[in-house]
């Protein structure tokens, strides 16, 4: 992850927000949980900044899509209880993985947040493809 390319990914973030008509706050994260990059949309609510980064830092800890741990940390999904301080297990969360010979491993994450869940997760997908085609 660097921050050219993280900037990219930002903004086909807002890129999509603005064809979803929503106002958003996006934050690309390294594997450490480092933010890289940051954006936040003109009229994007004030919680918006710290979901979205704690989307990004979700996805890159436990490895996964917030939008698939979602159902798993409710009552009765395989990851219930789980602690949440810092995570947030909730739509627009992506890992970014990269193949470094010895396997895959994950490299980053991008969050999303302001819109539906459905549109948090369009336009973080928007910039994981910035990733995947780099």
């Amino acid at each position: 992850m660097n921050l050219e390319l993280a900037l990219r990914m930002t903004e086909a973030a807002v890129r999509q927000a603005v064809r979803e008509g929503v106002p958003i706050s996006v934050a690309v994260l390294d594997e450490g949980g480092h933010l890289v990059s940051f954006q936040r949309m003109e009229g994007a609510g004030i919680a918006g900044p710290g979901l979205a980064q704690g989307k990004a830092y979700t996805a890159v800890a436990l490895r996964a899509s917030t939008a698939e741990l979602a159902p798993r940390t409710a009552p009765g999904g395989d990851l219930h209880g789980l602690p949440r301080d810092g995570l947030v297990c909730v739509g627009g969360g992506i890992p970014l993985w990269a193949d470094y010979g010895e396997g895959w491993r994950v490299v980053g994450g991008i969050g999303v947040s302001g819109g539906t869940t459905t549109q948090d997760v369009e336009c973080a997908e928007a910039a994981a493809e910035v990733w995947r085609t780099r």
